[in-house]
C-alpha cells in the first residue's frame, strides 16, 4: 500500500524559512515524478514543484522559483520542499503526491497517489 506523509509545516513569520518532508513507502520515490501542490483557502490546489524520476529534472511554479527547491534523497526514500523567504500569499496546505509516467507534472490530475498534507502559515 502506497503511503506519502508530509511533515515539517508550521507557523512561520514572511522572510523566515521551513523545510517540508514527504516520505513515502509503497513507493520507490526515484521511479516516480514528485510533486508539491498547495491549497490556499478558498482556492484551488495549484502546482508548486516537481522533481522528475530517474535523472531528476525539476520545475517550479513562477511564484516560487529562486525561493523553493525541491529535493530528493534515494537513501531515505523521501522529497524535500525548502522554502525560503517565505511570504503570506505562500500560506497553504502542502501536499506531496507522486506521478506514474504520462500527463503533465503541472496538474494534479496527473498524480496517481497523495499524501494529507501539512499546514503552512506565514505571518506578515
Amino acid at each position: 500500500q502506497v503511503q506519502l506523509v508530509e511533515s515539517g509545516g508550521g507557523l512561520v513569520q514572511a522572510g523566515g524559512s521551513l523545510r517540508l518532508s514527504c516520505t513515502a513507502t509503497g513507493l520507490t520515490v526515484s521511479q516516480y515524478t514528485m510533486g508539491w501542490f498547495r491549497q490556499a483557502p478558498g482556492k484551488e490546489r495549484a502546482f508548486v514543484a516537481a522533481r522528475s524520476w530517474g535523472g531528476g529534472s525539476t520545475y517550479y511554479a513562477d511564484s516560487v522559483k529562486g525561493r523553493f527547491t525541491i529535493s530528493r534523497d534515494n537513501a531515505k526514500n523521501a522529497v524535500y520542499l525548502q522554502m525560503n523567504s517565505l511570504k503570506p500569499e505562500d500560506t497553504g496546505v502542502y501536499y506531496c503526491a507522486a506521478k506514474e509516467y504520462g500527463g503533465s507534472y503541472l496538474y494534479d490530475a496527473a498524480y496517481n497517489y497523495w499524501g494529507r498534507g501539512t499546514q503552512v502559515t506565514v505571518s506578515s
